[in-house]
Parts: C-alpha cells; structure tokens; sequence
C-alpha cells in the first residue's frame, strides 16, 4: 500500500487556479523533493495534503484512509504525518521540553516520564540537550527549527512534510538544519521537502517534482532532473532563465506596455541599453509582421510574446506564437523592412507550424 495517493486535486484562490488536477503516489520511505518557481503551488500542494489548505477537488488518501473524505477523523489520519514550516511556529510561552512533551501526552496519552525520555533522546541526535529547558524566544532560527523537527519525531510520523524550512533562517544556520534532514535521509524517514537548494535537494532526495503550470511539470530522479531536464520550464528553471511575457488579444494593443515591460525586463536583468532597444525593435516588427498577415481582417487577435534571459550562457531569445493563418515571414520572395531588421540583428531565426500555431523563435 503507498503511503501517500492523491488524484485530481485542484485548489483556487478567487479567479487564480493554483492546482489544477495533481495526480501524486509516494511510497513509504520515499524522499520527495519538491522545486519550482515562486507561486507555483509547491507550498499549496503540501499544505492541502494535511488539509491546511481545503482542497477544491479531489482525493488525498494517507497510509490508507483518505482525509478528504466526509466525515474523516482528519486529526487522527493527520498523526501520520510530520509537518516542519518556515517560520518554527514553537509555543513562545512554552520551555523546548514542554513544546516536545504537549502533542505525545494529550494525544498519544504517553507519559510524562516517557515522553521526556524520548525527548532528551532526539535532542541529543540535532545536539541541543543543553537547550531542553531553553524558551523558544533565546535561541537561534537554526535550533528553533532544529527543535520543531524533533517535536514532529515525538509523534513517530510515517512522513515529514518540509515547507522550505531553511528560507527563514540566516545562511549561516542552514547548513544545521539541512544536517538533520540528512541525517534522516539516511534512516530512510519518508519526506516531502519543499525547497529552493538544490544542491541540498540532488543529494537528497530520490526523486524531484517540478511544479510548474499547476501541477507537476516534471519528475525524475535527481540526475534527470537537474542534469538532463526534458521540458521547456524545467530546462529554464534549472539554467536560471528570466522570462518577460506579453499577451496581445486585440490589434490596438498597449505598444508602450510592450516596450515598458522589455526596458523594465533589461534593467532587472543587467541587459546594456543597446541590448534592451534591439529586444524593443525586434519584439516591435516582429508582432506588425504577423498581426499583418495572420490577421488580416480581425480585430481579435491570439498571440504571445516571451523574452529570455539566460544567465548560464548569457544567451537572449524571443519566442512568438500566434494563431490566425499560417505564415513563415522569413521564406518570402520580397523582404519587408520589417524582416530585414529581424534578419539583420539576429543571430538565429527558426519557425515553426504545429496545432495551428505559428511560432518563431528568435536569438538576439
């Protein structure tokens, strides 16, 4: 029996749909690291597997018993899982030793006596046996975070859920809380890791989720992932591409928008001046040319516009796509000004038709 199953969960905030159909088995002992973007429903996803966060739709089931059910005892399915956030969320009012015994006494009904055996035990393992009758508020992030880690381990989880649990913490205190979680690793505990470092997360984990376009992207082991990727995003992703994207939906579009956002886009991303204004006139012909003759009669239009920045190769490309009819600008008999400025100052041009789209992609 898999640990953890999830099948078609979605889950929206107003009009921004966040989850749109995830589909997601883990096996017990399994080391999930999940990556991607901000906002791209990492944090979500792992939140609504605990129902922190209500899903819309879909099924969650948790060591056999699905949690999204009517009438689920959810605090008792949720006892299976470990939940470690970004931000500690230790009882300020309470000493470590009382914040480690709170959940195994009241509901695991473990006494006192036991409970603080076990303690002492997991704080000698992330090495604050000093810290035992320490409050929260004198220590530092590292062994705050350290401490909630343990208070997960007294309720003896079959999974640990990590919501970036390094990202509140000062560089110098990551490095010890990432040791726990390897330390872990290796005792096989089941985990799924929120979390921005990858090196942490290669070494790690047993296989990687890039969430991207509301679910999972892509998935692989760590080699897959990080040293072949297969898709777009995921590619982008890893070599730290930048992206500035335009929707154009009807031909008396916002041109200065346009050009606003490519020298908004150029300064972000330390492009020189000349740089950006050759991305401007570029972008600029190249939506006319095809607004011209894929559109000809049609005040509603269908195209998208990406600018990209790789910083791995410095290399900068412009991606169009449209819909109307087809039309390949660069195999014409007569050149229009337009296309000669493209020619002129591209380093590669490639088109392509497929789904009736067209779509150019150009290296400046």
């Amino acid at each position: 029996m898999s640990l953890i199953e999830v099948h078609g969960l979605k889950k929206s905030f107003g009009s921004l749909n966040v989850l749109k159909g995830v589909d997601l088995t883990v096996e017990e002992g399994e080391r999930i690291a999940i990556i991607g973007g901000s906002g791209c429903g990492k944090s979500v996803f792992l939140r609504s597997l605990c129902l922190l966060e209500k899903p819309d739709e879909g099924q969650i089931l948790i060591d056999g018993q699905e949690i999204t059910a009517k009438g689920a005892k959810v605090d008792e399915i949720r006892r299976s899982m470990g939940m470690v956030f970004q931000k500690f969320h230790l009882f300020s009012e309470m000493d470590v030793m009382d914040n480690l015994c709170l959940a195994p006494t009241k509901l695991k009904g473990m006494s006192r006596k036991d409970a603080e055996a076990k303690a002492m035990d997991l704080l000698s393992q992330v090495g604050l046996s000093s810290r035992a009758h320490a409050w929260p508020t004198v220590l530092s992030g590292g062994q705050q975070q350290r401490i909630a880690i343990c208070r997960c381990l007294m309720m003896e989880p079959k999974v640990l859920l990590f919501d970036e649990p390094t990202s509140a913490l000062d560089p110098t205190m990551v490095g010890e809380v990432l040791a726990v979680i390897r330390m872990l690793a290796k005792r096989d505990m089941g985990m799924l890791i929120v979390t921005h470092e990858m090196n942490f997360a290669r070494e790690v984990a047993s296989r990687v989720l890039f969430f991207g376009e509301g679910g999972i992207y892509e998935q692989g082991t760590p080699a897959e992932i990080f040293d072949h990727p297969k898709r777009e995003k995921t590619i982008a992703f890893i070599n730290k591409i930048k992206y500035f994207t335009f929707e154009i939906t009807d031909r008396n579009f916002d041109l200065m928008q346009l050009h606003g956002g490519i020298q908004n886009f150029g300064e972000k991303y330390g492009l020189s001046k000349a740089h950006s204004n050759r991305l401007q006139m570029c972008c600029e012909e190249l939506v006319y040319e095809l607004l011209t003759h894929c559109f000809p009669s049609s005040e509603k239009v269908d195209m998208r516009l990406e600018v990209s920045y790789a910083e791995a190769n410095q290399c900068t490309q412009i991606v169009l796509e449209s819909g109307g009819a087809e039309y390949n600008p660069f195999i014409q008999d007569d050149d229009g000004l337009g296309v000669t400025i493209l020619k002129k100052m591209s380093k590669t041009i490639d088109y392509q038709r497929k789904d009736q789209l067209n779509r150019i992609e150009i290296a400046i």
